[in-house]
């Protein structure tokens, strides 16, 4: 039966054949495809006719200069924004407009550019909202707190405090958020992410603000998130070298139009990509 997150208006796009990385990651078919995207703001054109595809278990980078177009792009990703051109297909069907929740509940979860934690919470309540489409009781019975909401809650708690030893934040989990300093908030937001065990997860410039050991630590985070969970990832990102270091394929912006995609090698070699970074004029 057909859904409102699933609208099939054709046959479902072909999964391409999947292959192995150097370092021994499954990389699938196609999880998502945007296709010939434009979105606008009144007489702004903020994406330009922009096609290209995530596949299951990569690292998916976009990058491209300020004012490029990379975060109306995740916004629509995410189902923030409705481009007035192109499809969204995610998992061989066709998504039609959706609200960011409805997104979620596919298994697509965010983190923020600005971080967005509720800062007189703990730690651990700030992850646990990341549990709310995985629970099913109703308001009332997770009042009372009984029955079925005691095993539900008590099982979001368990798969919430193996987030936290995951990433290595036990000793602040009682901490309220508005405490922590900047670097530990970006990883809260991280967990926070992760607790909606998504299938692709959209980082919105999880470096950005950090420090060099700061920075370490998220990309290996990143990694491992990648590594043991599957999880498949698609980053907005300024720093080049950590973009390089993660990614398994990149896809360049510049004036809301795509100028470059391809692996690392390939888009750091190409002309178009040095032009618009190092702020050359071209046609």
């Amino acid at each position: 039966m057909q859904t409102q997150s699933q609208s099939q208006s054709q046959a479902p796009l072909p999964a391409q054949d999947g292959h192995v990385t150097a370092d021994g990651r499954q990389i699938g078919g196609v999880m998502m495809e945007m296709k010939n995207i434009t979105l606008r703001f009144g007489g702004v054109v903020a994406i330009k006719d922009i096609s290209f595809d995530i596949r299951q278990g990569e690292i998916r980078a976009i990058i491209g200069p300020n004012g490029a177009g990379k975060s109306s792009m995740l916004n629509v990703i995410s189902g923030f924004y409705h481009p007035q051109e192109g499809e969204v297909w995610f998992k061989g069907y066709r998504r039609g407009p959706m609200k960011p929740y409805e997104v979620a509940r596919l298994g697509i979860a965010r983190t923020f550019q600005n971080i967005a934690l509720f800062d007189g919470m703990s730690v651990l309540d700030n992850i646990m909202t990341g549990r709310l489409n995985r629970m099913k009781s109703g308001f009332l019975a997770q009042a009372l707190w009984w029955g079925p909401a005691e095993r539900e809650e008590n099982l979001n708690r368990e798969a919430v405090e193996k987030i936290i030893d995951f990433l290595e934040i036990q000793n602040i989990r009682k901490t309220p958020v508005g405490r922590l300093p900047y670097g530990l908030k970006k990883r809260v937001e991280l967990a926070r992410a992760l607790a909606a065990e998504p299938q692709l997860l959209l980082l919105d410039e999880p470096m950005a603000g950090m420090n060099v050991e700061e920075k370490e630590d998220m990309s290996r985070f990143i990694l491992d998130v990648n590594d043991e969970f599957g999880t498949t990832i698609a980053l907005i990102e300024h720093d080049m070298g950590v973009v390089m270091d993660l990614s398994d394929r990149v896809v360049v912006m510049d004036y809301g139009r795509k100028i470059g995609d391809g692996t690392p090698d390939e888009v750091r070699s190409n002309q178009d990509v040095i032009d618009a970074y190092l702020g050359v004029a071209h046609d």
